[in-house]
């Protein structure tokens, strides 16, 4: 669902706070049970495509066929607003979907949940977008990525205190089951701080200029 406040940004991210013991056998094993939903993320996430032979084992016309792989759509959704002011819904839903899919996996690894990430349930990762329907300036997507710069290097800092923040709960799950919630606030913040830079420069679902702070 959608936010509805129009005064909020249209790009909400929030996770609910697990208030329960967590589990700390798969806390202290999380760097590997992350691997095989990682490995299914990265053939969705990673983009591009290559070329093979189809045919022509026995000597006949071979064909060559694409095969390609998912990825958050960028070039696409540019050249649409670029030239017909227009973002085409079905791709809008696929790259919301695959960026909260993203965000499972993400908050999984991090400790702020101990379900396994599903590939199509939010769990309790809530990340929504405001849909641009032909609000969107024709030629601001081309510089987005440049204009966010600022965000790049301030996230920088942040990452590295969210990586520190997640270290001490992993310590502090095993021994007293808890996330603490100043870590998983703060933790939730820079992924909330993270995900409106996406929008803003990457999917391009919005041309407001994402805010500096880790509060919704």
């Amino acid at each position: 669902m959608q936010p509805t406040d129009p005064t909020s940004y249209p790009v909400s991210f929030s996770v609910s706070y697990p208030d329960r013991p967590l589990n700390r056998l798969t806390s202290f094993f999380r760097l590997f049970t992350v691997i095989p939903i990682a490995i299914l993320l990265g053939t969705v996430y990673s983009g591009g495509a290559d070329w093979g032979q189809w045919g022509g084992d026995d000597g006949g016309n071979a064909e060559a066929v694409a095969y390609g792989f998912g990825g958050v759509l960028f070039f696409g959704p540019l050249l649409m607003i670029l030239f017909r002011k227009k973002y085409p819904r079905w791709w809008f839903d696929w790259n919301l979907e695959l960026q909260r899919f993203a965000n499972r996996v993400t908050v999984y690894f991090a400790l702020m949940d101990d379900r396994y990430p599903a590939t199509d349930d939010q769990q309790s990762v809530r990340l929504d977008y405001h849909y641009p329907d032909g609000t969107l300036n024709r030629f601001l997507p081309i510089v987005k990525w440049l204009l966010a710069i600022p965000h790049y290097i301030v996230l920088f800092f942040l990452h590295i205190g969210g990586v520190v923040a997640v270290v001490v709960t992993w310590f502090a799950i095993l021994f007293t089951g808890r996330y603490p919630r100043a870590l998983f606030d703060y933790v939730e913040g820079v992924l909330r701080w993270q995900n409106r830079v996406t929008g803003y420069a990457f999917t391009l679902v919005t041309d407001r200029y994402p805010p500096f702070r880790l509060a919704p």
